[in-house]
Order: C-alpha cells, then structure tokens, then sequence
C-alpha cells in the first residue's frame, strides 16, 4: 500500500515557507531519531538549497532511539554538504538549550547586536517541532498534539537576545517515493490516521522488530519469535491479550493498535526502524527500478514511433 498524506493547507504553507527563507540564516529541520531519513521532507532540502541555506537537523526524540543507530545516523549526516546534525530529546528538561548555539556555528557572520541570527523551524508533523518550539521560547507559545497538522500557520518570535525565530507548520510532500518510507511515517505516527491502515502498517514494523528487535516482542508480550513473520506476530499478540471479535475470532486490528501504540510510546524499549545501511539499500533498489521504468516507457514510445511509420502512406518516387 502506497502512503500519501498531503493535507490542503501545505501547499500555502510551504508557499510561504520558501518565500520565508530569503529572510534566514539557517532552517532547522526537525526528524524523527527512530526514522531519521524516512522524516526528512525533500521538499525542504530543495528549498533550503535552492536559498544556499545551511541545515541544522535535530534528531528528536533520541530517547526512544536504539543510541548506537542515533550515532550511525549523525555520522551519516554530519558528512553531509552544509548539514550539522545533533540528537536530543525536547522533552528533557534543558536539552533545548543546545540548539541555537548549534545554528549558530552554521552562521557564524551574524553574531553581534545589529546582525542577529534568524532561524526557521521545520519538519514533517508530529515530529515534536511545536514542543521544541516552547522550549527554546521557555514559554508555550506553539500548539502540542498528539496528532499530526496541529501548526498550520508561520509564526515568528523574538528571543531575549535578539534571535528571530520562525515557525512553520509541520510539512508533507506530495507524493512519498519509497513505499517504505510511508509505512515508517505512518508507525511512527508522522501522518495523519486516515492515511493508512494500521494492520499493514503494524505488520510491516513487526517485520522489523522480528529482523533487529526480536527479543522486544519476546520480553513484551511473551511469544517466541523463532520461525514467525510479520502477520503472525499480529495473531500473537491477539493472543496473548485475548483480543477477540465477536464470533471468537482473534481482534488483528486491535493487536495492530496494540503493536503500533507500544512502539510509539517506548514500551518495545529504545528502537530505531531504519539504518544509514538500509537506507543504502532502499535507495539502490529505487534507482533499479526508476531506470527499469523510464527503460520500459522509453521502449514504449519507441514502439508507438515505429508503429505510426508502418501505418503512414509511402510516398510515390
């Protein structure tokens, strides 16, 4: 199932959002510790680039995070071309304090009283952006939700020391190249419900967990992954919590829920779902298949070409 979420009012936002960028120094990008590349919006490094604007990418959330991956993963994108990137969790008290000193080192030319530093906050929704936002504002200000879209303006503060701080509404792109990649958003929550259906999304983490993770399953709810995939794991936990429909049948939905709900909350304890390797490996096999395509289109055409020169009149000599 192909995940798509892009909800009408990202396209004036994001609109204003690349206009808004010829007022900055740096964007900081918000992501997904436990999804770090599936969360990175490409439409915001094509804006930010498009501006020559330097990258702060926060990954959030490194709490819920396995921390040997959190460092694989800011390695990956420290080596990045005008990227910096720090891992944090917005909710620890003080852990905001790292971030403008981090944007800063990206523009070290505006750092005095008449040229301060100004910065837009960005990402992709529920990626904790607005809490992050309140924190370095020390103040509630943004709107926090547990469901994605709930900034849908920019917004802009002044910081005590004169730092201009922007905020965007939480943004999607309009249509997700890896499959993959909306089945990550979606377990990790970063688009909205409606998007997608839980038991596909839930079997598709589970075929994870049972990969990298195998004893959380073990330690959480007891079963022995040994020889299951993906959907039995679903009927497992079924099973375990006595999840039943009507009829005696076992609640796959419910176990889904279940999974996906355990996972988000750091119950499964501290889990990363992608690897800079799979990441690799997602990418290459997205290139095969783009050049199997544009091949197949192009052989296609060449055989519209030729079938029109077959049909059209001969001229006389």
């Amino acid at each position: 199932m192909a995940i798509n979420w892009f909800p009408g009012h990202m396209v004036a936002a994001q609109k204003k959002a690349a206009e808004g960028l010829a007022e900055v120094d740096v964007v900081i990008e918000v992501l997904d510790a436990r999804c770090p590349a599936a969360s990175v919006n490409p439409a915001i490094n094509a804006m930010r680039q498009a501006r020559n604007k330097p990258a702060l990418k926060i990954l959030n959330k490194i709490d819920l995070a396995d921390p040997k991956i959190t460092e694989q993963w800011l390695a990956w994108f420290n080596a990045q071309e005008g990227v910096r990137a720090i891992g944090l969790s917005c909710k620890k008290q003080g852990e905001s304090n790292k971030v403008l000193p981090e944007a800063q080192k990206l523009a070290p030319h505006r750092d005095g009283p008449l040229k301060r530093l100004r910065v837009m906050m960005m990402g992709v929704p529920n990626v904790g952006k607005s809490t992050l936002v309140n924190a370095i504002l020390n103040r509630r200000i943004a709107n926090v939700g547990d469901e994605p879209a709930i900034t849908k303006l920019i917004k802009r503060y002044e910081l005590t020391d004169g730092t201009w701080l922007f905020d965007t509404p939480g943004l999607m792109w309009p249509k997700i190249a890896l499959e993959t990649d909306g089945l990550l958003l979606a377990a990790n929550h970063l688009v909205g419900v409606n998007a997608y259906i839980d038991e596909e999304v839930a079997t598709y983490l589970a075929e994870i967990l049972l990969e990298r993770y195998p004893e959380s399953l073990t330690a959480r709810y007891g079963v022995d992954p040994a020889e299951m995939d993906g959907p039995g794991v679903i009927e497992a936990v079924a099973q375990r919590r006595g999840f039943r429909i009507k009829g005696g049948g076992a609640d796959y939905e419910k176990a889904a829920v279940t999974l996906l709900l355990d996972y988000r909350n750091g119950a499964l304890g501290r889990i990363t779902v992608e690897t800079p390797e799979s990441r690799g490996v997602q990418l290459e096999a997205l290139e095969i298949r783009l050049a199997e395509k544009a091949a197949a289109e192009a052989a296609a055409e060449a055989e519209r070409l030729a079938e029109l020169e077959r049909r059209s009149p001969k001229k006389a000599n």
